[in-house]
């Protein structure tokens, strides 16, 4: 009992357990493939714009790179690892681009208010996505070439399933306020 009352009183420790519990969610998020078309579909990008909007842009931003520190170290919680390599070596490939727009769109996500607009929060969580697109696709150039079709590897697949994501968190966006009490 004792140690609840000093959770709760404590700031730092709660907010400690809660980055920590976000990116447990996020290596959940990554890990777990649903079928989907043309591509399977992680949660990954939704959870990065959830925890933007439930915890705020401090704690997302925390949350977030604590996330990509672990998976910098070795610990296996990008998606596809350890199966296609883990630390620095994952981190450096293909997806390096997308996984530093997760700092930007939690960034963002964080900073906007979200109220019962359906529109306004379309708008708001389209652009909380877009960064993890523009770095991810940048990086892929860089890393490929230019000469390759870049947009038909690296977005057009996940496009659908991405709609499919914005579209869940406009829904949840109305009810925001219920998941902000916890932080």
């Amino acid at each position: 009992m004792e140690t609840v009352k000093l959770i709760q009183n404590n700031k730092v420790i709660k907010n400690a357990i809660i980055v920590f519990l976000g990116t447990i969610l996020l290596t959940i998020s990554a890990k777990v493939k649903i079928p989907f078309y043309p591509v399977p579909m992680t949660m990954q990008t939704f959870v990065v714009i959830f925890l933007g909007m439930c915890f705020g842009y401090k704690l997302g931003l925390a949350t977030v790179v604590l996330y990509l520190i672990e998976g910098i170290v070795g610990i296996p919680v990008f998606s596809n690892s350890p199966e296609k390599g883990v630390g620095m070596i994952y981190f450096t490939g293909p997806t390096m681009g997308y996984l530093l727009g997760f700092i930007i769109a939690v960034y963002v996500a964080g900073k906007f208010n979200f109220n019962k607009n359906y529109l306004l929060n379309f708008i708001k969580i389209f652009f909380s996505v877009l960064p993890i697109y523009v770095l991810g696709l940048i990086w892929l150039g860089i890393l490929i070439g230019w000469d390759k079709p870049i947009f038909d590897l690296g977005a057009k697949p996940f496009l659908l399933a991405e709609l499919f994501k914005i579209f869940l968190l406009v829904i949840i966006s109305t009810k925001i306020d219920f998941f902000k009490k916890f932080t």
